[in-house]
């Protein structure tokens, strides 16, 4: 392979990632989400919501281990489907496990 085939393949490489939202993650560009909570806690499939909000299910799995950040539209689209708000599910912060969180507003 030449080295002109090279520097082609990593630019469509390249551009590839960056349509997707896939930068290099630092901590602060990290979205943390609780999409596999709500999904279990309402027996709803990667296949079932991604059929829901538009994408592949690949892309709901992304989003749920942290490789990928949902544009807003996509985390709009999922806020809708669980009807919740999209801070709620979405955070640039660690989100509490919803158990913390209920025992801190119980008591």
């Amino acid at each position: 392979m030449s080295q002109d085939h090279v520097d082609y393949a990593k630019r469509c490489i390249n551009a590839m990632v960056h349509r997707m939202g896939r930068q290099p993650k630092t901590e602060a560009d990290t979205v943390h989400d609780r999409i596999a909570v709500l999904r279990a806690d309402r027996g709803v499939s990667r296949k079932e919501l991604a059929d829901a909000v538009g994408v592949h299910p690949q892309t709901i799995g992304y989003v749920e281990r942290g490789d990928y950040s949902p544009s807003l539209a996509l985390a709009l689209r999922i806020a809708r489907y669980f009807d919740l708000p999209v801070e709620a599910i979405f955070s640039l912060d660690p989100l509490p496990s919803l158990t913390q969180e209920l025992l801190r507003r119980t008591s």
